[in-house]
């Protein structure tokens, strides 16, 4: 498919093509984000049958993104394959330390390597992207102890490079909202439940089911539910009758205390209180 864009970005984009190219076939971890799903599709234009999805399903993965991984891929054609990865088994995961991310991926990573060596796939790759560099991803760690290739960084392309030729290509992600695991609700040094991350869940599917776009409900102790609406979304928010039946469905879901953060959804405000 003829895609039209800059010099710059097409260069990347062949770039991207003739790596992928290079690797010869690639198990993809894949989450149905942004980032991965246009890898995927990519790698499959590239690579045809020599291309494999592996999905992970948790406690921390919600049941929508799942599904949305599952009914692209179809569309798609690509080999998927749905493996169960259980991160509150890990030890010291569910202590929610810092590198939490590192225990979660390393794990992850090492299941992918098992199903890429039983189809005969010589790489692994993760999505991460170039904007990722200059981000805290404790999961990077294990990525390099794996030897798992990041085809996205490689070619130097951005979260907003990846959004442009997403939306070229036709994908439904490219203007996805930014997701990251139920966790990472959580601040560090809590102890993860899967209690926790099931109110988590159900919260955010609640507020997402009224037509807010980009969500994150924290979960501080004492059961305080601290909700992160966009910031063009927040006018929406303030409106007394959507806020009392916010307030209802997330008492009923467990939480005590309800707060809408002032400053809006901005990505990693759990790393606030790191001082990175």
């Amino acid at each position: 498919m003829d895609i039209i864009i800059d010099e710059t970005l097409q260069e990347k984009y062949e770039k991207l093509k003739n790596y992928i190219k290079s690797l010869g076939s690639l198990a993809i971890a894949y989450s149905g984000g942004v980032d991965s799903t246009f890898l995927v599709k990519v790698a499959y234009d590239v690579l045809g049958d020599r291309v494999i999805a592996v999905t992970a399903t948790s406690s921390t993965y919600p049941k929508r993104e799942l599904n949305d991984a599952i009914t692209f891929i179809k569309q798609v054609g690509a080999k998927h394959i749905v493996i169960e990865s259980e991160e509150l088994e890990i030890e010291g995961f569910n202590k929610n330390p810092v590198d939490r991310c590192y225990y979660c991926k390393k794990e992850l990573f090492e299941k992918i390597w098992k199903v890429a060596k039983a189809h005969g796939i010589e790489y692994v790759a993760d999505g991460s992207n170039f904007d990722d560099l200059n981000d805290f991803r404790p999961g990077m760690k294990a990525a390099c102890e794996l030897n798992v290739v990041s085809p996205l960084k490689v070619a130097g392309l951005t979260k907003e490079d990846i959004r442009k030729l997403s939306k070229e290509l036709e994908l439904p992600t490219w203007d996805k909202p930014a997701f990251a695991c139920l966790s990472s609700r959580i601040p560090y040094g809590e102890r993860i439940t899967k209690e926790k991350l099931s109110m988590i869940e159900k919260a955010e599917e609640y507020l997402l089911g009224l037509g807010f776009k980009q969500v994150r409900v924290r979960y501080h102790q004492d059961k305080l539910a601290r909700i992160e609406i966009g910031k063009d979304e927040m006018e929406k928010f303030l409106n007394i009758k959507l806020i009392e039946s916010v307030r209802n469905k997330f008492k009923e879901l467990g939480f005590l205390y309800i707060t809408l953060d002032l400053e809006g959804y901005r990505t990693g405000s759990m790393n606030l209180s790191l001082n990175l």
